[in-house]
């Protein structure tokens, strides 16, 4: 990569390393997002949710289009010591004055049927949905190289994403558009 490149990837990353704020209450901070390969159909993305107000929110949804379906998602472990992967219908509740992080190995957003692969250095369009605080749109880094955080749950070769797809277990810092 050039000098100029550079300089020009290391501006557009600091750019969209700025909060993300929903009417001055919900502030998204150090987002970013992730395939685990090239050719993969899946990714996720990762950030904290902080609620500056005085109400409790919940993030409800996710929507974007560069999947086929977008889903909140969380990691459980079953009976046998293996986690699991399932969509959490209810949402990620945020209590005010608090903070909910999606995290690898916990809760995060899930990208489905990839439309194209992600691109390290580009960045991704997510409208989140918000049950008080409405609608907000991000835009995600993706950062392939970031280092998975220890015990995340997925280091370990012990995910099962037997039912992704069959409906049973999977119905799917930035700056704001």
């Amino acid at each position: 990569m050039s000098p100029m490149k550079t300089i020009l990837a290391a501006g557009a990353a600091a750019l969209f390393a700025l909060p993300a704020f929903a009417e001055g209450m919900i502030m998204i901070e150090d987002a970013y997002a992730r395939a685990s390969g090239p050719k993969a159909m899946a990714g996720a993305a990762f950030f904290q949710i902080m609620n500056h107000g005085t109400e409790d929110d919940r993030l409800v949804a996710a929507k974007s289009d560069v999947a086929k379906r977008v889903e909140l998602h969380t990691h459980k472990e079953n009976a046998e010591g293996v986690m699991q992967m399932m969509e959490v219908e209810e949402g990620f509740p945020v209590a005010a004055g608090g903070m909910h992080a999606l995290q690898r190995g916990g809760d995060h957003v899930m990208f489905m049927g990839l439309n194209q692969p992600f691109e390290d250095g580009s960045t991704i369009s997510v409208t989140l949905v918000f049950e008080k605080s409405g609608e907000m749109t991000v835009e995600i880094p993706v950062d392939l190289n970031r280092n998975p955080m220890m015990g995340d749950g997925m280091q370990n070769g012990k995910m099962d994403h037997s039912n992704m797809g069959n409906g049973q277990m999977n119905q799917g810092a930035a700056k704001t558009n």
